[in-house]
């Protein structure tokens, strides 16, 4: 690490007190200022990504080429120091070849289950949509279970499994669109985005000596991960917030142009994620403002939207961001 990098928290026992707030937020500002060494201009996108990350979540970041997302996903990765895979997504892909294979041992006479990529802490699954439906279907149940069954037996994932995927949304040739249900498996869909202009300057002077990506170093460790979301899971939710959830996600299933809408999923992943924000602001408790800033990435990705309104240009998030004018906040 280096020098004048703030110090880690101290290492805690299994069953110690979980860590407070104040120390919570502070984590998560340090991995922040560590990420935005390299990724100039995108505090919103890192909140985003560390929320759903600290919730147990998974993320999908649809953007067009050159705007970070892989680099997002690394810097991530090298912040708090832990074991990342990336997996480029053709059209070839097998599942064996992200799940795992078993190769037979002549010396031994017996197989041997050799982990795939999938077996990691950050997955980078990057342009998820070129591979086929087959191949997408290999991170559903990891992705909702942190478990793998191959032949007959069951995997345990990494405690830190975080799937970072990764496709643009302006090219379809050679791609396969996400079925609901893979769509669903996702906690946030977010966008970065293009940086000003002043900022897009500032990332070229950086890369003029090589890519800061190489400087980055750890400001955290998997234990402090590990604790701060057990932390959490104990941020406290009024009863009012968590019916405040339910009566938006219920929106979405009666909305006019809506096939179909949001499932419970979406309210566990809404309520888990203002839980991290909540922290993260070094609150210990969730404010509705949370709920506001998270609603659109949770929501408006697993929405189907009828034909016509695809065709009037209607979209997801539009529709999200009516239903959080629609319905009262609690006082």
């Amino acid at each position: 690490m280096d020098a004048s990098a703030p110090p880690l928290l101290p290492a805690r026992e299994a069953n110690a007190p979980s860590m407070t707030a104040r120390e919570a937020s502070a984590v998560f500002s340090r991995i922040t200022a560590n990420i935005e060494k390299v990724m100039r201009g995108s505090r919103d996108g890192v909140r985003k990504l560390l929320a759903a990350f600290a919730s147990g979540g998974h993320v999908l970041i649809e953007d067009f080429p050159g705007t970070g997302k892989t680099t997002l996903a690394k810097s991530l990765a090298a912040s708090i120091g832990c074991r990342f895979t990336r997996v480029q997504f053709t059209p070839d892909l097998l599942p064996s070849d992200i799940l795992g294979v078993s190769v037979f041992n002549q010396k031994e006479q017996t197989f041997e289950f050799r982990q795939g990529p999938v077996f990691t802490s950050i997955l980078l699954a990057d342009e998820i949509n070129r591979a086929s439906p087959r191949t997408q279907s290999a991170l559903l149940e990891v992705m909702a279970e942190g478990q793998v069954s191959i032949e007959g037996r069951t995997h345990a994932s990494d405690e830190l499994f975080f799937v970072v995927a990764t496709q643009n949304p302006v090219e379809f040739r050679g791609t396969y669109p996400l079925p609901e249900a893979q769509m669903d498996r996702f906690a946030m869909c977010i966008a970065l985005g293009y940086v000003g202009a002043d900022v897009e300057a500032e990332v070229l002077a950086a890369q003029d000596l090589g890519h800061p990506l190489a400087a980055l170093r750890a400001v955290a460790t998997r234990e402090e991960m590990l604790i701060l979301r057990e932390r959490v899971r104990h941020v406290r939710i009024a009863g009012e917030l968590r019916r405040y959830i339910v009566e938006l996600v219920r929106r979405t299933r009666s909305a006019p142009q809506v096939q179909l809408g949001c499932g419970p999923r979406a309210s566990i992943a809404l309520s888990g994620a203002a839980k991290a924000l909540a922290l993260f602001d070094g609150e210990e408790y969730v404010r509705p403002e949370h709920l506001h800033e998270l609603a659109v990435p949770v929501l408006a990705h697993r929405m189907v939207l009828d034909p016509q309104a695809k065709f009037a240009g209607v979209t997801g998030a539009a529709l999200v961001a009516d239903i959080l004018r629609e319905v009262p906040v609690p006082a």
